[in-house]
């Protein structure tokens, strides 16, 4: 039995430091923000790292026993103050990627107008820094290109004829070259402002914006919203009306989010008792995209944390497919790569149990010099090869655009 590490967290109230992204790390940020709030970490207080098909259950134990031996002084009492980790965990259950929890050494958060810091064991307090040079990444098609992508689609496509799967989303990947000495709080600052109503992230590498959130808990309270189907945005205000209004009758793109709905509903079931909704989809708009678009929300009905709905929740039918188990064995044989942390939770735990996790989409991941993206699109039984790459190709958009 390992025994965990006793911390001592105290969290402060500060004043507003306006932006947060300048605290970060240049080159291994740990950042959770939507719309300006959230938190910013900094160095590694504790680093937890789980792997295997029980990667999220190990995660939670392994926080529950770590977050009960603390002393936490938390004078904010906020969601994301006092003791808290960052995570990231691997889409497959047999990734090569670790799955990670972070705890920093110091974190720096607003949330309803309130800003804290909160140290590990006395740390020092962060100092924002300016970020560094822009610099230009060009990428190039990675494992999976555009004629490997289409015939993987063919075939999922006929998989989905035998009757083997409904669903299975497939994706493809971009590989790009950093700079040695590349500033990664650019890429995230330009998500961030682009993109300021998603949820721009970064933990271990793993970088992004994602407009899905996969679960969150606070106070008891559960939501997650649904993203599946998709429509490129008009290029003036009639073509962009007439866009949204095609996906919101697309019987294709309707089916798609049918399955995603119903894999999130069954699996928050045994937790919490659902609130009634709306009976279908709404168009969300992006500054790229529009999405058929879900909201679910629920009620704890016993004392499951963030992390254990992680568990119940991971891989929904958006980002696998349906049945989840046949879809997640059909993308290891039409993906040529481990998609590693790409599609996977990832979020924030504090000591409660409550928390933010989205799906990591939208991203890349930084290895060293070496940065790779993934897009998907999620593949039914009248799926086309061409409009399925389209749609990989308006997905990179963020990353590509947000690395150049």
């Amino acid at each position: 039995m390992v025994i965990p590490p006793v911390l001592s967290v105290r969290t402060e109230s500060i004043t507003d430091p306006g932006d947060l992204l300048p605290f970060a790390s240049a080159s291994n940020p740990l950042v959770f923000l939507r719309s300006g709030e959230g938190i910013v970490g900094v160095g590694e207080a504790v680093r937890l790292t789980f792997s295997g098909p029980t990667r999220v259950a190990d995660a939670a134990a392994a926080w529950r026993s770590l977050s009960s031996a603390a002393v936490v002084i938390d004078e904010v009492g906020l969601p994301g103050s006092g003791l808290v980790a960052f995570g990231s965990f691997a889409f497959a259950d047999h990734s090569a990627s670790d799955s990670v929890l972070v705890v920093p050494s110091v974190t720096i958060g607003r949330r309803n107008g309130v800003a804290w810091i909160t140290t590990v064991d006395a740390a020092e307090p962060a100092v924002p820094s300016a970020l560094g040079a822009g610099f230009d990444v060009r990428f190039m098609p990675g494992a999976q290109g555009p004629a490997l992508y289409g015939a993987a689609v063919r075939n999922a496509v006929a998989a989905i004829a035998r009757g083997e799967v409904s669903k299975v989303v497939v994706a493809r990947d971009l590989v790009g070259t950093l700079p040695d000495d590349a500033d990664l709080r650019r890429p995230l600052a330009a998500l961030s402002t682009r993109y300021a109503d998603t949820f721009t992230f970064a933990v271990d590498g793993l970088l992004g914006a994602s407009p899905e959130t996969l679960v969150r808990a606070i106070g008891g309270a559960v939501s997650a919203r649904v993203l599946a189907g998709s429509a490129a945005r008009g290029v003036d205000a009639e073509s962009d009306a007439l866009a949204a209004a095609t996906l919101a009758e697309s019987a294709k793109d309707l089916g798609e989010h049918d399955f995603a709905r119903a894999s999130v509903l069954d699996a928050l079931a045994p937790f919490a008792e659902i609130e009634p909704g709306d009976a279908g989809p709404f168009t969300l708009q992006l500054p790229n995209l529009w999405h058929l678009a879900s909201d679910i929300a629920a009620t704890l009905t016993g004392e499951a944390s963030a992390l254990d709905l992680v568990g119940a929740l991971h891989p929904t039918a958006a980002v696998a497919g349906t049945p989840t188990s046949v879809a997640t064995d059909l993308i290891a044989e039409l993906e040529p790569f481990d998609r590693g942390r790409y599609a996977g939770p990832v979020g924030w735990v504090d000591a409660t149990g409550d928390g933010e996790w989205a799906i990591a989409l939208r991203c890349a991941q930084v290895s060293g010099t070496t940065v790779t993206a993934y897009a998907g699109a999620g593949i039914v039984g009248d799926s086309d090869p061409v409009r399925e790459l389209a749609e990989t190709t308006l997905k990179f958009a963020p990353i590509t655009e947000a690395f150049s």
